[in-house]
């Protein structure tokens, strides 16, 4: 199976979530993507979180997808010679170590653009390559401290919350493989070669949630959490309960859907009440409108509510859960969720849809150096020259073949 990245070769040296999930996105739409682990230690991601019944981890399973694994210890003198081989072919090459690791392997950006002037470098670090705090160890957590996002969430007379998934290094993700394709499209136009992307774990998370910064430099508004409701409550909406135990979330995000909401849930006496006309008006009185929002909802159950909201054109969203989720019609019919053939374990499929050049799912994470031979092979390797490497220490492999 092809796709519209199937000529870009990425090396992926990341490991766990951020740089590994940068790789796979752009795997899914076709990108060949080696992944180097060492012989005596593999990517941590393997072994978190549940396992599937043939005894996968199944988040490995998903960041690893489409992934060819290399076991070599390429901070050896033999193995720094390999890697540099396949950077010699290699369009990009990821890493998340600390700062500096790189450097002490000997393969720095200097080197690298040595061996590919035009190799394109994805660094993600977790406060960046240089800065005062440059060395500060930081897992995504931190991020989301620095961030300011758990800042923003929960309630207002309770502590910051994390969100219930890793979102510093999930956006890091998604942010670096944007970066990728940026310096990859500067290289084709001839405006620059190879590309240091510098990109911080909670620099990603900071641009996504960009309002906080302009409200305090330019409006003076210091956004708070504030539970169930949005920390700037600049429009009325929330998360409610029915009479028969559904959450719900409930938005509006112009004056006009504003006002179908209040009719909705108040009806004319609420959505015509002068307070409530503007947007503006209405964001100094959200108590008096999310208490009415939730009396409605509480005492009525999802039909009803549902019901009432068709009829208004108004948004209340049903909170699903994962069961839900791989359940649900419309997701069914995106085929949001796939697998391959064989594989009982589901991931989430290819993001976005496109509509001449669509992704796909080729396989699931394999085992540590399920590739090393193939690929040593493809660089010019003979099995002798393989079996000397392994007997050393340097390489080590998990793909199926006879090697007695």
């Amino acid at each position: 199976m092809t796709g519209p990245l199937q000529h870009l070769k990425i090396i992926e040296l990341g490991h766990v979530i951020a740089g590994p999930l940068s790789a796979a996105l752009l795997s899914d739409f076709g990108a060949d993507v080696i992944k180097i682990e060492s012989p005596n230690r593999t990517d941590m991601v393997r072994d978190l979180g549940p396992k599937a019944e043939d005894g996968v981890g199944v988040w490995w399973k998903t960041l690893g997808r489409n992934k060819q694994t290399l076991s070599l210890n390429w901070k050896s003198d033999e193995g720094r010679e390999i890697l540099r081989k396949l950077v010699e072919g290699a369009d990009v090459l990821v890493e998340n170590f600390r700062p500096g690791v790189l450097e002490r392997g000997g393969v720095g950006p200097e080197t690298l653009h040595e061996w590919n002037p035009d190799l394109t470098i994805l660094r993600i670090s977790g406060y960046g390559q240089d800065g005062p705090m440059r060395d500060v160890p930081a897992f995504g957590r931190a991020a989301e401290a620095m961030s300011g996002l758990a800042h923003l969430t929960g309630f207002t007379d309770g502590p910051p919350m994390h969100p219930g998934f890793p979102a510093a290094d999930s956006t890091t993700g998604l942010m670096g493989a944007l970066g990728i394709m940026i310096a990859l499209f500067a290289r084709e136009k001839g405006t620059a070669r190879g590309q240091v992307i510098d990109l911080a774990v909670f620099e990603a998370l900071l641009r996504l949630m960009d309002y906080p910064v302009p409200a305090l430099t330019g409006a003076n508004h210091s956004p708070r959490r504030n539970g169930l409701r949005q920390p700037m409550d600049y429009a009325p909406g929330g998360m409610f309960r029915t009479s028969d135990g559904v959450w719900l979330t409930v938005s509006a995000g112009s004056a006009e859907t504003a006002q179908r909401l209040l009719r909705a849930v108040g009806g004319d006496a609420l959505a015509d009440d002068p307070r409530f006309a503007t947007l503006a008006e209405m964001s100094q009185h959200m108590s008096v409108v999310f208490d009415a929002i939730n009396d409605f909802v509480t005492q009525h159950t999802l039909a009803e509510v549902e019901a009432v909201f068709a009829r208004h054109d108004a948004i209340a969203s049903r909170v699903l859960s994962v069961e839900e989720i791989t359940t649900n019609e419309q997701i069914k019919h995106r085929g949001d969720i796939v697998s391959v053939e064989g594989e009982p374990t589901k991931v989430i499929g290819p993001v976005p849809h496109m509509s001449a050049t669509p992704g796909a799912l080729r396989w699931l994470g394999r085992a540590p150096g399920a590739d090393t031979r193939s690929i040593l092979r493809e660089l010019g390797f003979d099995d002798d020259r393989i079996a000397a490497l392994s007997d050393a220490g340097l390489i080590s492999f998990d793909d199926g073949e006879d090697r007695s």
